[in-house]
């Protein structure tokens, strides 16, 4: 029981730290989600609507992205870069993050297709240019018809912010893996199941409001091709 209790106290004098780790983690998921938002977007664009270079390039980031473990292209990232001044943070958000984009790509690419082609000719018909299609037509359509997928990355991207550990920056992992240190493994169990819960709490409470959001702007009739997008 005594031991329990030294456990506790040692949570709690390491709250705020473990907290400041939380804060990071939550900003490193939002840095590597915008990045692969923009980037998996404009790949999915070019592989559905690009001729020739342009889609083959989109296909070649996203194989590549995609097939190397996500730890080598971390790695790879931060000794390249940091070579030419780059920071350990802008090398872990352009990894992940990119990372991050091909997966997305996968998401909008699906949503994408999803959209009916009789729309995208009735624009065309009315004088949308292409950009004017895809930007009024497509664009919101997309978005609602890739919440449920997206909703999935949000969770994989979350639980891969614990990699930057092994660059050394301080988010909530390495602050659990300081305080094992400084009480020289006596709590490690303690700290870590704590570490664990954390992760569990954002990862459901994201997806939770994450699908609160995609009801709310779910499209009539179209919820049959949102479910079907999200076991893809």
């Amino acid at each position: 029981m005594g031991g329990k209790i030294e456990a506790l106290e040692v949570l709690w004098s390491a709250l705020p730290r473990l907290l400041a780790g939380v804060r990071v983690t939550v900003e490193l998921t939002a840095l590597f989600l915008g990045v692969g938002l923009v980037s998996g977007f404009l790949v999915a664009v070019a592989q559905v609507y690009g001729r020739g270079p342009l889609r083959w390039g989109a296909t070649v980031f996203e194989q590549v992205f995609r097939g190397v473990p996500a730890l080598v292209l971390l790695f790879l990232l931060y000794f390249g870069l940091t070579e030419v001044g780059i920071s350990r943070l802008a090398a872990a958000v352009l990894a992940l993050g990119l990372r991050s984009g091909a997966y997305q790509s996968q998401i909008f690419r699906g949503a994408l297709l999803a959209v009916p082609t009789g729309q995208l000719l009735a624009a065309r018909a009315l004088g949308m240019t292409g950009l004017q299609t895809i930007r009024h037509v497509v664009l919101p359509q997309a978005v609602r018809l890739a919440l449920p997928g997206w909703s999935n990355e949000y969770a994989i991207v979350l639980k891969d912010t614990s990699y930057v550990f092994a660059i050394g920056l301080v988010e909530l992992m390495r602050e659990g893996t300081y305080i094992v240190a400084r009480t020289f493994g006596r709590y490690s169990l303690e700290v870590y199941l704590f570490v664990a819960l954390v992760y569990l709490v954002l990862v459901y409470g994201g997806n939770l409001a994450l699908s609160l959001l995609a009801r709310r702007l779910a499209i009539p009739g179209q919820e049959a091709r949102a479910e079907s997008l999200e076991r893809m």
